[in-house]
């Protein structure tokens, strides 16, 4: 967070829950809200923080920057959370973002450049290729309006910032983004462009395949929507990159 940030987030919903059980809660997690507790007292509201107010085992096994909207899922028990964190560890969540970037993207590809936090200028990430951890995004173009372009992205690892450093290191910084986008395309949008569309994952206890999907709290112009539907934007069967 910058020096002059003033955390104002969202008080309604309390929390949007999309499932909920005895060891699991999925949550759509809106935008200027934090995943876990800051440091300071004054960031202390939270998804966790809401959710433990019900639930005081519950820990997140992943994590949404605080300007990024969508699917989080919160262990509600010990045995829930080690299960989750194992699943997160190895690769074994499917993650969907969607995602309106600066320019035009033609192809799909892909960009696996290695980060690490830039210690003498937190919370920004930089590529790093001595020192930074692996990290591989997918990025698949959905349609474009001649001056940005909607796309699809599979994150394969979960590094801090991922995403928005990825696409802005390949050209394509994504609209709104505060930290890592020049300043016209940050002031394009009072928020970033960025939304965890789908989260699937086997449940702790059950073991069964469960996947969920929440819609962006943003407009999406309708020339990237033809059938004016946000669900044509994922996939009828999630197959995601090897």
């Amino acid at each position: 967070m910058t020096e002059d940030f003033v955390y104002n987030p969202p008080l309604f919903p309390f929390l949007d829950v999309l499932y909920e059980d005895d060891d699991i809660m999925v949550v759509n997690k809106p935008s200027g809200l934090l995943s876990v507790p800051g440091r300071l007292k004054e960031h202390h509201d939270s998804i966790l923080s809401r959710i433990k107010s019900s639930y005081p085992d519950a820990f997140a096994v992943h994590r949404l920057d605080m300007g990024t909207s969508g699917v989080l899922v919160v262990g509600l028990n010990k045995n829930a959370v080690s299960n989750l964190g194992k699943q997160f560890m190895g690769r074994e969540v499917k993650k969907i973002y969607i995602a309106i970037v600066d320019g035009i993207i033609e192809k799909s590809g892909s960009v696996s450049l290695p980060l690490i936090l830039d210690i003498n200028n937190r919370p920004y990430q930089k590529v790093d290729f001595e020192v930074g951890k692996p990290a591989l995004t997918f990025y698949e173009p959905l349609c474009h309006d001649g001056k940005t372009t909607l796309v699809r992205l599979f994150p394969l690892t979960g590094r801090s910032h991922q995403l928005r450093v990825h696409l802005k290191e390949i050209g394509h910084p994504i609209l709104g983004d505060h930290l890592y986008a020049p300043p016209e395309i940050r002031d394009a949008s009072p928020h970033l462009y960025l939304h965890a569309g789908c989260l699937s994952f086997c449940h702790p206890v059950s073991g069964n395949r469960m996947e969920f999907c929440a819609p962006p709290p943003f407009d999406i112009p309708s020339e990237f929507m033809p059938n004016n539907s946000w669900f044509e934007l994922i996939p009828k069967e999630i197959d995601f990159p090897a």
